[in-house]
């Protein structure tokens, strides 16, 4: 048996869908498992590396002091695997590239959610600013260190390039940045990786990735939904809102009339995820019949996208997502706890660079002959591998004043 026919066979994948046999390697070469494909490879580091045990302690929306039932990076990120794993699996692509990115997606997300990220682009603006999918980038490539040979966990060429290009390209044809990069520079973690590697910066990544990437919105949405319903932010009729929302409300009540909250909860989550997940299928099908692509690069060079929802779902995520912002994102309870981590990250950060020895070994060896750059970079790069209640601790550790989230 040859080593890429491990696990989903080559007599199952399709010829468009990423083949392990012919992955484009390592930057630091490295003998072939004789038991897994570089893919699984990838996901079985990735998995012991100490950034995916920190998820567990770094929060979506919620902060972690608030109950075990809600969501964290960790369950977040599990969830996705599973719907990228559906959706590759239905697609014919390689589960185990879907998987890995799906599980390596968040690595580089700061402490307190959103609101931790934020603050530190905020506090990094004059040293290039702060991207998660940047960072994720960095944590392995160069963070997690771990082995005797190199720095990072020396992923597979197809891994990175899915990762750092999770949301599409990252330049136009002539170098010129994209998305919200436009107009700017690229964040210095993926400048700083390009120089080492070419990971096709100006093309789609593989359908693995473009399906990991959705997968990533699908489960947003639903966990977002679930938690803001279990958290009392908004009450399950204000859901009538949404058309979209409101026709599965419908369906449940209609099928069970007597359900008691809970099961009515995961009964309109579960037919939210299900539909969307059909619904990709059902896009991705059709657009890569028209496409009618020979290979994993044909996707790559594709003018658009290929896994994706249909125009009509894609205007009913949307909706779903303006609901979430202003009854979950934009809560009041949600606001006020943002606005206390806000300070705990802001003021760490000033601190450790003010004061870098007062940041732990080993973060605090070898900053006495660099310049203010690398300083911040250090700092940042500790802030963002910290979890929530780490930060809290550091926060009381240095300061007298550390806001009570209980």
């Amino acid at each position: 048996m040859k080593n890429s026919d491990i696990g989903f066979g080559a007599q199952t994948r399709a010829v468009f869908a990423q083949d392990p046999g012919e992955s484009r390697g390592r930057l630091f070469p490295e003998s072939e498992s004789r038991t897994r494909t570089p893919f699984q490879r990838d996901r079985d580091r990735i998995i012991h590396s100490s950034a995916f045990r920190r998820l567990k302690h770094k929060t979506q929306v919620f902060v972690y002091h608030e109950g075990d039932h809600f969501r964290t990076r960790l369950t977040h990120t599990i969830e996705v695997s599973q719907i990228a794993r559906s959706l590759a699996r239905a697609l014919r692509l390689d589960e185990d590239l879907a998987e890995c990115l799906a599980l390596a997606h968040d690595l580089g997300h700061t402490p307190f959610g959103h609101e931790g990220e934020d603050v530190l682009h905020e506090c990094m603006a004059a040293f290039g600013g702060f991207d998660h999918n940047a960072q994720s980038l960095r944590v392995v490539t160069h963070l997690e260190q771990r082995y005797a040979e190199f720095d990072g966990l020396n992923l597979a060429w197809e891994t990175l390039e899915g990762l750092v290009k999770h949301n599409g390209p990252l330049v136009s044809d002539h170098g010129a940045p994209l998305g919200k990069f436009k107009g700017g520079e690229l964040p210095f973690a993926v400048r700083d990786y390009a120089e080492k590697q070419d990971l096709l910066l100006n093309t789609w990544p593989s359908a693995e990735a473009q399906a990991a990437a959705i997968a990533d919105d699908i489960a947003y949405d639903a966990h977002d939904l679930d938690d803001g319903l279990r958290a009392g932010l908004f009450a399950i009729e204000d859901m009538r809102e949404v058309p979209f929302l409101a026709e599965i409300l419908s369906e449940v009540d209609h099928k069970y009339p007597e359900l008691e909250e809970s099961r009515r909860i995961h009964e309109i989550v579960r037919r939210s995820i299900t539909r969307m997940v059909e619904d990709v299928i059902g896009e991705a099908i059709q657009n890569i019949e028209n496409l009618d692509p020979r290979s994993a690069q044909d996707i790559r060079l594709a003018d658009r996208c290929l896994v994706q929802f249909s125009s009509k779902m894609a205007i009913a995520e949307k909706e779903v997502k303006k609901f979430l912002f202003s009854r979950v994102y934009r809560h009041e309870d949600v606001l006020a706890v943002r606005r206390l981590v806000a300070r705990v990250v802001r003021e760490l950060f000033y601190k450790f660079q003010s004061e870098p020895q007062t940041m732990p070994a080993p973060w605090n060896v070898g900053l006495e002959a660099v310049d203010k750059s690398a300083v911040a970079r250090r700092v940042c790069d500790y802030i963002a591998g910290m979890t929530d209640r780490y930060a809290i601790e550091e926060h009381r550790r240095l300061f007298d004043d550390t806001p009570d989230l209980g």
